[in-house]
């Protein structure tokens, strides 16, 4: 798909849960929604400014029907999704400008500042129902657990913290050690038994839930410059559950599979521009990804031609394997029955003439059969000769000069 010119620097972006609308935060404070076909065509749905200073973060109702947005300007705004138009405002919604914001349950919003403060709110209320300020750093990404109802939060003062939503206590009830390192971003894997963060170093580090929040169990290097955005592939595709998508510093968005390791290919370029935000559409199972960097487009790419195209290959790969199994199988039946003609005392095997393979397959099964022929044995049996009670080894040169 073309890339969509939004006019600034994107912050943000959010894709609506059932409809192709995205929307983009911007650097000029504007919030810009646009809709998209499986054609590549894509129209202007809405523009507006709730505020003169950066829109930051996005985030969506689960209907879709709102919006909100925050930034810069400490305030988080609501806006109607059908009109365009902001329909709340909570000013002053933080003392410190708003850097990200996730919809953890239906009337459940978290949002969190520049300074560390992370605030839940009940979108019916006008104030914030909790607050934590344990971290002392900007707050980089969130990630919800839906089966413990937790908030994890990871912080540019190399933390990460676990808080239970259904207590009223201000304080997690788990915070990681120092990682000695900025946490930019955070994903579950393995059904989420597992948690992956990405670092300021490029190094992606691996959280295990049953062991604990105290420290990572392991860190996979390979990234070249800081991991700020990850996003999981939808689940149809194979290894979804340990595949994921990384957005990195250097300008590449990269599929990556985890444990075992192993880089599948980029599926965008930003040039040297750094890739900030990455998401996939409809509720993150459609086909397209968003991609937003410095520059002032938005690019949407197609998983579809990426991973359809990776699982014909392996397939392909898989069909050529069973061939040469088959190829194999009958080379082993043929073989079975050459050790039979060789256990015959009447018929003299190598004095048969090989046969000329008039395929592939015989070729293959030609090979095997020459491997398994019995070496001619010494005809002078001096491997099994023993030496002689009197007799002495020596070098023939010793009596030359007798």
């Amino acid at each position: 798909m073309p890339d969509i010119p939004v006019g600034a620097q994107i912050f943000d972006l959010a894709f609506h849960p059932n409809r192709p609308v995205v929307f983009t935060g911007l650097l000029t404070g504007h919030v810009k929604a646009f809709g998209y076909d499986e054609q590549g065509n894509h129209e202007a749905k809405f523009s507006l400014r709730p505020s003169k200073k950066s829109c930051r973060a996005l985030a969506l109702s689960e209907d879709g029907a709102q919006i909100w947005a925050a930034g810069k300007a400490k305030a988080i705004h609501t806006i109607d999704v059908e009109t365009g138009e902001v329909s709340d405002v909570r000013a002053g919604a933080h003392d410190a400008p708003v850097n990200r914001m996730k919809r953890l349950l239906p009337n459940l919003l978290a949002s969190g500042d520049d300074d560390g403060v992370i605030k839940l709110w009940d979108p019916r209320k006008p104030d914030a129902v909790r607050q934590y300020t344990h971290h002392f750093d900007f707050i980089s990404d969130f990630m919800w657990l839906d089966d413990k109802k937790q908030l994890v939060a990871t912080s540019g003062d190399g933390t990460l913290s676990v808080m239970d939503v259904r207590s009223k206590k201000m304080e997690p009830i788990a915070q990681s050690e120092d990682q000695e390192d900025e946490l930019l971003s955070i994903l579950p894997i393995k059904g989420g038994q597992k948690v992956v963060v990405g670092t300021q170093l490029g190094i992606l580090s691996i959280f295990n839930r049953k062991s604990g929040w105290g420290d990572c169990v392991d860190r996979i290097p390979g990234h070249p410059q800081s991991i700020d955005a990850l996003c999981a592939i939808p689940s149809h595709y194979p290894n979804a559950h340990s595949t994921i998508l990384t957005g990195s510093s250097d300008g590449l968005l990269r599929a990556v599979q985890l444990l075992p390791t192993k880089l599948l290919g980029v599926i965008a370029d930003h040039g040297e521009f750094p890739i900030e935000r990455i998401a996939v559409d409809m509720g993150g199972e459609g086909r397209w990804v968003g991609s937003a960097g410095h520059e002032e487009v938005l690019k949407l790419t197609d998983l579809k031609e990426v991973f359809e195209d990776e699982d014909e290959e392996d397939g392909d790969g898989q069909e050529e394997d069973e061939d040469s199994d088959a190829e194999g199988g009958s080379g082993d039946e043929e073989d079975e029955e050459e050790g039979k003609q060789q256990a015959a005392p009447e018929q003299d095997v190598r004095a048969e003439e090989p046969r000329q393979a008039s395929s592939d397959e015989e070729d293959a099964a030609e090979e095997p059969r020459k491997r398994k022929r019995k070496k001619e044995k010494d005809p002078l049996n001096a491997a099994k000769r023993k030496k002689g009670k009197n007799e002495v080894e020596a070098d023939p040169a010793f009596f030359a000069d007798l």
